[in-house]
């Protein structure tokens, strides 16, 4: 049986192809050094619970897509007719790891992950977050549900 290996796996290797993408780690987002800044971007899967039907496995997990927020002391959008933007570069990474986890839902929607047999089982949701770690960190939490066959029992 060797599902679990072949999901992190190949979820690995989808959000490290992402250019908005540095470091993936996984397991309990406590254990990474989050004060580490040449980690970022980073995205963190956290598997949850493994649901045993009949053909499939399917799999509850959280990634978290995350940024560090660059803060400024001058307001670079006084000036500009953008002054909700504020102070720092929040809304660049909100964006662009919305873009990572947008990109990870839709492989496995219809992409090459879907073509894997790993299929998204219901809609996922995200969630935005900001100074939710030690750093200034901006980001979203996906949450979803990936079903996958069976195959580590034969039943003769």
């Amino acid at each position: 049986m060797k599902e679990f290996y072949d999901l992190i796996d190949k979820l690995y290797e989808e959000l490290n192809s992402n250019d908005f993408v540095n470091t993936v780690t996984f397991g309990n987002i406590m254990d990474v050094d989050l004060a580490k800044q040449s980690i970022f971007p980073l995205s963190h899967i956290n598997i949850q619970d493994a649901i045993f039907g009949e053909h499939t496995i399917t799999f509850s997990m959280q990634v978290i897509a995350m940024d560090l927020v660059d803060e400024s002391k001058e307001d670079k959008f006084a000036t500009t007719s953008e002054p909700q933007k504020g102070l720092d570069n929040k809304h660049d990474v909100l964006n662009t790891q919305l873009g990572v986890i947008n990109r990870l839902q839709y492989r496995l929607r219809r992409g090459d992950l879907n073509e894997d047999n790993y299929v998204l089982d219901a809609d996922a949701t995200a969630t935005m977050f900001e100074d939710r770690f030690e750093n200034l960190l901006a980001g979203w939490a996906l949450n979803l549900t990936v079903s996958i066959p069976n195959n580590g029992i034969s039943i003769c």
